[in-house]
């Protein structure tokens, strides 16, 4: 019998942990981690600087700025340098993730994963919240913020994401009925909620 191939689709409210969780369902199910991985194969697919891509990630609206100004490090031969858009980075990126997918177990961190697979039958859409509270001692800690400037920083980043996503997919960001499973990690604790999802995931492809 062939071996079920997993695909996992993190989405994640900033500071929930869902970074860290979804490098334990990778070790869990010995699957690739793609997270800001993805940028890098992007790059590599379309010719175009990283940088690109970075200054892009997650961001509906930064590719505007560049339309009348020459973009060197696109390449002279580069098929869509006429037609440069975010539209044409986020096509690349998609590209990316499908290739990917493809070639086995897979953990996709965000970039509209879900929706981009949306047709393959191996995948499974997560999103993970937190309580504020949880997710502001994350953030704050992990970027030595101050607790004011950590909430900014997550009500300014998820405003981004949300929008981001919403306009690439046609869907809500974290609305419920846009995914499998969704959990608050601050009821369990991060690797509780961890052991949780694998479970759902074993018991959905495996019994």
């Amino acid at each position: 019998m062939e071996q079920q191939k997993i695909i996992i689709n993190i989405g994640r409210q900033i500071g929930s942990g869902g970074r860290i969780i979804a490098q334990m369902l990778a070790n869990e199910f010995r699957a690739k981690l793609y997270d800001r991985e993805i940028l890098n194969l992007a790059a590599k697919e379309s010719g175009f600087s990283e940088k690109f891509f970075e200054q892009n990630d997650e961001r509906k609206g930064f590719a505007k700025s560049l339309f009348h100004i020459h973009v060197p490090l696109l390449g002279e031969g580069n098929f869509y340098k006429n037609d440069f858009s975010q539209e044409s980075l986020y096509q690349f990126q998609s590209n990316a993730i499908k290739k990917a997918a493809a070639e086995g177990n897979c953990v996709f961190v965000g970039r509209t994963a879900d929706y981009v697979l949306r047709d393959n039958p191996d995948k499974t859409d997560i999103f993970i919240t937190a309580n504020m509270e949880d997710r502001i001692r994350r953030v704050a800690e992990r970027h030595q913020f101050s607790e004011e400037r950590a909430q900014r920083f997550i009500v300014d980043g998820e405003s981004c994401r949300a929008s981001y996503y919403n306009y690439y997919t046609g869907k809500r960001w974290g609305c419920s009925e846009g995914y499998d499973l969704c959990v608050n990690s601050s009821i369990l604790g991060v690797e509780e909620t961890g052991k949780l999802i694998a479970d759902f995931i074993r018991k959905r492809f495996y019994t």
